[in-house]
């Protein structure tokens, strides 16, 4: 019974934290109290208790941590428009202009001094630039 309450306790700070390691600890908690129900001693409860945790912790947090610092699939944002068409609706200098782009219009200015964007032209969203403004 200790180690089912141990179990809950520890999955608490893994829906506050996220952090992995509380849910492979908990993970390790429910072991040792399957390995209690089946009637071995508190030696052997610590034992399965400590390799199921150490061995989550080896086996499986590289791959957790590393999915959790990915993010979403989905790109958003400023990030969404990165390599998309945008189609040039007033002409685009180093001072103004206006754009269409992904449905909506911006207004627009060229990174680039003398370079000139003439309405209806088509120009790709540039990797290294910030967004129109």
């Amino acid at each position: 019974m200790w180690w089912l309450i141990a179990g809950a306790a520890l999955g608490v700070p893994l829906v506050i934290t996220t952090l992995p390691e509380f849910g492979m600890f908990a993970v390790g908690a429910g072991a040792a109290a399957l390995t209690a129900a089946l009637g071995a001693g508190t030696v052997a409860q610590f034992c399965v208790f400590l390799v199921a945790s150490v061995a989550l912790l080896v086996f499986v947090r590289p791959y957790a941590v590393r999915h959790l610092r990915r993010g979403p699939g989905v790109r958003m944002g400023i990030e969404a428009l990165t390599g998309a068409q945008a189609l040039v609706l007033e002409q685009v200098d180093e001072h103004d202009g206006r754009i269409k782009l992904q449905g909506e219009v911006w207004s627009a200015r060229s990174y680039e001094p003398g370079r000139v964007f003439v309405p209806a032209s088509r120009s790709m969203w540039p990797e290294s630039k910030a967004p129109p403004r």
